[in-house]
């Protein structure tokens, strides 16, 4: 019996650090991101080749799926809504912190509580509605002219567009996709994004759609496989594993990755209002009510 418990214990610990390790590689999209841009790539081509490589691997998965089609169609559409409103984030890295941003990213429960009682009639707990309040203000902390410039507030606002796509894309995900396994969904989400991303991939240009040198194509194949396709495949054999409660705090490490990403590549001054946030962010995460069998997160990472 005590061999059992060790097991489990070990088991345990192993997903944990998991998700721990996944978390920080999420972390690190905005380097690959705006290391891209910077080279002249379209914003939305960044984000196409992100889930291009999932989709590539994952697409044999889904089209054995395919007699679930009402289930996949739903998911696909989620992934359309989450690519292009992803596009925001790559633009908002570009010219604001990359700690301002990712706090800005954070706010996706708030928009799974809404669409979830939008799309689905789930009526929020008070906790969940009181940790999406906590989390609105840890955003409007890091937004506030003292710690953003004025001008760039517009690129802020658009990137709103990322964690209203996730929350769409979580809320799909627990009210229609529970019928197909975990890594079908994340092809058949990446497989939407792709197809939500074309229309822009065919009126740009071709010298913004691929990397100028060699440097560029390794920092392709790093959004695509360190920062997407090998932490969400760790996350999603972790996250079942661990449970909810433990995947929510273990995932907030992306947070203060995206903080320290920003000082040590940005050179970008971490000021008091940036603890207070993450804080905040915290905190939010341990007063929202878990279920294990809606661990969200599990099965679905940005």
């Amino acid at each position: 019996m005590e061999q059992v418990s060790d097991h489990s214990s070990a088991r345990m610990g192993l997903a944990t650090i998991g998700v721990v390790f996944a978390s920080a590689c999420f972390g690190f999209v905005p380097v690959f991101a705006r290391t891209l841009t910077d080279a002249g790539m379209a914003p939305h081509a960044v984000a196409f080749y992100r889930y291009v490589l999932a989709v590539s691997v994952m697409l044999p998965l889904v089209w054995r799926w395919r007699a679930q089609w009402r289930v996949l169609i739903w998911g696909a559409g989620a992934g359309a809504m989450m690519g292009v409103g992803w596009v925001s984030f790559v633009r908002a890295v570009e010219v604001v912190p990359v700690s301002t941003a990712g706090v800005i990213y954070m706010t996706y429960p708030v928009f799974t509580l809404l669409f979830s009682w939008l799309l689905f009639r789930e009526v929020p707990k008070p906790r969940s509605v009181l940790a999406a309040l906590v989390i609105v203000a840890a955003a409007a902390l890091v937004t506030t002219p003292s710690a953003v410039d004025p001008e760039h507030i517009p690129a802020l606002l658009m990137s709103l567009g990322a964690p209203a796509g996730f929350g769409v894309g979580i809320a799909v995900l627990v009210h229609r996709m529970v019928r197909v396994p975990p890594f079908v969904r994340i092809g058949t989400v990446s497989s939407g994004s792709v197809l939500g991303l074309l229309p822009l991939i065919l009126t740009t240009e071709t010298a913004a759609l691929f990397p100028a040198d060699g440097a560029g194509w390794l920092m392709v194949l790093g959004i695509g496989f360190v920062s997407a396709l090998i932490p969400q495949l760790i996350y999603t054999i972790s996250s079942p594993i661990v449970g909810t409660a433990r995947t929510a705090m273990a995932g907030s490490i992306e947070l203060p990755v995206m903080f320290a990403i920003g000082w040590f590549f940005y050179g970008e001054a971490l000021q008091p209002v940036h603890a207070v946030a993450l804080a905040l962010v915290v905190g939010a995460i341990l007063i929202t009510p878990t279920r294990r069998a809606r661990s969200v997160a599990a099965t679905l990472r940005k």
